[in-house]
Formats: C-alpha cells, structure tokens, sequence
C-alpha cells in the first residue's frame, strides 16, 4: 500500500483527461454545442497539459 505524501501521480491527470473526453464526446452527442459541452472540453484540455507539464523531465 501506497503513503499519503501529498504527491498526486501523473497518471491520474491522463486518466481524468481522458475521462473528460470521453464525457465531451457522449455530451455532444446528446446536446451539441452546448456550455457543458465547452466546460467538459476546457477541462479535458486543462487536465492533457497538466499531465504534459509534469512529464516534462527536470
């Protein structure tokens, strides 16, 4: 079992992107362009470049 040390994992910035797209995609489809559509998407976009950003060797 893991330790509580306040890190939060890369991995899970890509999960949630990924999850968001796949929310963004069933949300069009069911109401279009929408501002839950936008919002979904922004999110999914915030969360890639997260990851991106923490992947980043230093």
């Amino acid at each position: 079992m893991g330790s509580i040390d306040g890190e939060i994992p890369a991995l899970w910035f890509l999960i949630s992107s990924i999850g968001f797209l796949i929310l963004t995609f069933i949300q069009y489809r069911n109401t279009g362009k929408s501002f839950n559509t936008i919002f979904l998407s922004i999110m999914a976009v915030i969360f890639l470049v997260s990851y991106i950003i923490l992947m980043i060797p230093r």
